[in-house]
Order: structure tokens, then sequence, then C-alpha cells
């Protein structure tokens, strides 16, 4: 691939596909959305963490019960009648009315209770199944030996204990000593095969829609948060990586100090990483969370990419983030390892907010390329800003706004300031309305000098603030929309919306056909 190639995709979420049975998944609707990308020009499909979600956690695909696993949600019906196990009379039953929000807690239901109706079959309780013979199965434990059964036994345990966490379970159990971890593992044994085929279900088809999308040449970019959940297997498994008490408990969480935006900063309760107990142990931990995502996506977008420099640590009992510190971290010592096993860093860095000079400097060290958001180059500050399209270097993926943001529409009817407002019509020439914003902003990105453009699916639908994926700070009512039915395939409007993007990629040279050296002379 020449290292000139200017690309643009399109973010959206795997749940946010439409589907007949209440959540995106990886089912036809998702090849119907790589078929739209592909008559559309575009290059790449973004997507957010497919890790596990639960609604005891808020839905976000930021936070889960594990850093490796996949989301059994996202397993497809209809690509388990591919599989033969589920007949297809069945899928009429499954279906639900349709919603443009997932009802998370339904979901989980119905899919549980499905993939149980199955796992029974194959694995009867009276004995006599075929699961465990099968090779495919064996193939794949043996595969994901480093976190599966960690993670399986983890899922078991939690739900023996009625979804308790790790720290309250017996404590025998939750320091893993080795006569505890056999005696649940026999006890458990089916819970633990249980929760292994459900991951074989959802990383196989998976694989398919992979195979399907290199057909189409589309890479796919995934997302890798910094941090993880206390509450999950990778801390239950790895204490000695975080910094923890004798009991697993946090002794300091992650945060962002107070800034403009949150006088008390930013309070996430994560557990913070041990550093030198990761350095020590040569980061094999990290090198296997980032190869096995390079395995799952052609590229991964690495958040809070600043705190791989420095990350702000907030002792565990203070309620805000405000009596933190500045801590070290060996960013580049953990680059050089992850690229000495893996050979490339197929990396975005995801340096948004007050970025530092180390930070800029170990995302030049490993030519990584950095984040511009448009809705925040605007006001004031537009001359200078780095999110202004005329600063934009071209080593950078600039979008319109991410999960984080509001949709472009809603921004500017309810959060652009006047000066924002001013700035927009001056830099574009002509005064901009709600009805143009969108059209605009989506023109720029294509136009600016970054070699990779990113749109997300709801500005490309022009959509308004009830769209919006993700608030920052709220505890509910995120990650749930979903994309109207037909509007991002090849029929209904999908058609045209798609044909005029591929115009407007090839007037940039954004689309694949349309590399510098492959252009018309003016």
């Amino acid at each position: 691939m020449p290292p000139h190639r200017r690309t643009s995709g399109v973010l959206l979420h795997l749940t946010s596909l439409p589907s007949r049975f209440g959540i995106g998944d990886l089912g036809p609707e998702a090849l119907r959305f790589a078929e739209f990308l592909t008559l559309a020009g575009q290059s790449r499909w973004q997507m957010l963490p497919l890790n596990p979600t639960a609604s005891s956690l808020g839905n976000s695909p930021y936070s889960s019960f594990s850093a490796f696993a996949g989301n059994t949600l996202c397993i497809s019906p209809e690509g388990l009648c591919e599989d033969n196990l589920l007949p297809r009379r069945e899928l009429d039953r499954l279906a639900v009315p349709w919603s443009d929000r997932v009802d998370f807690p339904a979901v989980e239901r119905a899919r549980a209770a499905l993939l149980r109706q199955i796992f029974d079959r194959l694995m009867p309780i009276n004995g006599g199944g075929t699961l465990e013979n099968d090779a495919s199965f064996a193939t794949f434990r043996g595969h994901n030996a480093a976190w599966l059964p960690d993670y399986a036994l983890f899922m078991a345990v939690k739900e023996s204990l009625g979804g308790a966490a790790w720290t309250a379970w017996p404590k025998e159990i939750r320091d893993r000593r080795e006569e505890a971890l056999r005696e649940y593992g026999a006890r458990l044994h089916r819970e633990i095969t249980y929760h292994q085929f459900c991951q074989w279900l959802f990383f196989r088809q998976w694989g398919r829609l992979r195979w399907e999308l290199s057909k189409l040449d589309i890479e796919l970019v995934g997302d890798v948060p910094i941090y993880v959940t206390h509450d999950s297997a990778e801390v239950w498994a790895n204490r000695s990586l975080f910094k923890l008490d004798e009991a697993g408990q946090p002794l300091f969480v992650a945060g962002v100090p107070p800034d403009y935006f949150s006088k008390t900063g930013q309070h996430w309760g994560n557990p913070v990483f041990d550093w030198e107990a990761a350095e020590q142990d040569g980061f094999q931990w990290w090198i296997r969370r980032l190869r096995h995502n390079f395995g799952l996506f052609d590229l991964v977008r690495l958040d809070h990419f600043r705190g791989f420099c420095a990350y702000w640590e907030i002792e565990a009992a203070e309620e805000t983030a405000v009596k933190g510190r500045w801590a070290p971290a060996p960013g580049e010592k953990l680059l050089e390892a992850v690229k000495a096993a893996h050979g490339s860093l197929p990396i975005i860095a995801e340096d948004l907010g007050i970025i530092t000079e180390d930070v800029v400097a170990l995302k030049e060290r490993f030519g990584l390329p950095g984040m511009k958001i448009l809705q925040f180059a605007f006001g004031p500050h537009t001359p200078a800003s780095p999110d202004s399209p005329h600063n934009h270097e071209m080593n950078c993926v600039v979008y319109t706004g991410t999960h984080d943001n509001n949709t472009t529409r809603g921004w500017f009817e309810a959060e652009a300031t006047p000066p924002a407002r001013r700035a927009l019509s001056r830099y574009l020439g002509r005064r901009m309305t709600e009805d143009t914003i969108v059209r605009e902003l989506i023109r720029v990105a294509l136009s600016s000098p970054a070699k990779d453009a990113v749109l997300t699916a709801q500005d490309l639908l022009d959509l308004g603030a009830g769209a919006r994926m993700n608030t920052p700070g709220l505890s509910e009512g995120n990650w749930g929309w979903r994309a109207p039915e037909n509007a991002l395939c090849l029929c209904g409007g999908g058609h045209a919306l798609a044909e005029n993007l591929r115009g407007q990629c090839e007037l940039y040279g954004r689309t694949p056909q349309m590399e510098p050296e492959a252009q018309d002379a003016p």
C-alpha cells in the first residue's frame, strides 16, 4: 500500500446496525453495510471496542468483563442458521419489533436464552453431546489459551455467586489459590464450557465477516481502551500488573485533571497499571492484548494515547480527580516491545485534549497518525488550532466528530458558540445553517491534507442530537443508537447516498481507484 494513499471511512459501531433482533450483529446487515461502503468509495469501517458489554456496566463498550472476549450480543441468529445450529423457521419467533434504540436488558435476556438452548442441545446435562469432541472447538480453545480459560472461569464463578465482583468472592478463589482454581474448575465445568462455546461462535462469525470484507477491500479499524475494568477477568488474573491492595482493591484509579471543561476533572475509577511490574515482565500482557486486536482489525485506535507518556493517578478514596498527580509511563519501551513482537504498529494514536511535547514526540518516534476533530477547530483559536484543516499534517486522521461528540448537526444547533459560528462562516466563505453545516464539514474533512478521513454514520445521514452515541459523564442513555433501516445499504435512499459520497471522494482523491499517480491531470 503506497504511503501517500488517501482514504475515507465511516465510523459505525456493530451494535448500531439495523437487524431483526433488537441489536446490530454479525449477520447479513453487516455485509450489506460493507457493500454500501464499497459503492461509496470507502476504504475503512471503524468500530468501537468489540468486548462484552453488560447493563450492570452501563452498556459501554469501554467497560467490560474482558479485554479479549467478544460481545456475544452480536452473534447473529442468521449466522447460527448457516452453521446448522438453528432452524431457519425459528428466526421469525426470535424477531422483535423495530426500534431505533437498543433495549440492552431485553437483548441480553433473549440472546442468552438462545445460546443456552443451542448449547444444551450440543452438550446435554445427562451427557452424550458432541461439543467437546468437536475438532474446530478444540482448535479454538487451543489458539486462545492465553485468555479464554481465565475469562470463562471468571464468568462462571461470577454467575455462580450472583454476579458479585471478584473482590467479594471467597478469599481462596479471589486470590486464585491452586486448589480453589481446580475445585471451581471442576464444579463449574459445564458453565466454563458454555462461555468458551459462546466465544467460539462469536469469533467464527467474526472470521467470516472479515473474509467477506477482505474480498471487498474494506479495512477494519478497531478501538483499544488504555484501561480495563476493575471487575474483569484481566485484573483478577493479572493482579501484579495493577496497583492493588492485598484484597484486590485499587490503591489508585485513573482519570484526567481539572480543565476548562470540568472543574473537578474526570474520575474514571479504572485501576491504574503498575508499569514497573509490566516492564519487568517484558510487557507480555500488553503484547498479547495488542496482537490479539491486530489479528481482529487492520488498524486499531489506541485510546487515551497521552496516558502512555504520563497518566493522572488519583488515590482510590478520592471522590473527584482534583487531588491526583501525574505519574510517568514507559510508552517508548512498551511500543518498542510490541513492535519487536509484531513487526509493525498498525495504530492510530488518540491524541485529543491537552497534548504535551513528550506525547507528540512519542507519536512521531513511531510514525503514528494522530486524530483531528473538526468540531474542535472553530472559534477565536481557529488560526492556530491543530484541528483546523489548514494545520492538518498528512499523517493524521480527520474526523467530523467521534462517538463522544454530539452529531455535527446537533453540535451546531446546541453547542457551537457564536464565535465558533462566525469562524465557521468566515472559514467556509458563507453563512452556515443547520441545513448546510453537515454537508460542508464532510466536504472539509474529505478535502483535508490528512491522508485519512472518517465520517460518522450519523453525520452521513445528517441526523440531530437524538442520534448521539455517547455523552461523557452521563451514566444512562448512551450507546443505544441504531441506524435507520435501509439507510446505509444499497436499497431505499442508501444507493443515492453512496453514489454522492463516492463522487466527493473521487474529487478529493480518496477512493481506492484514485491514488495520486492515477489521477487525471487538470
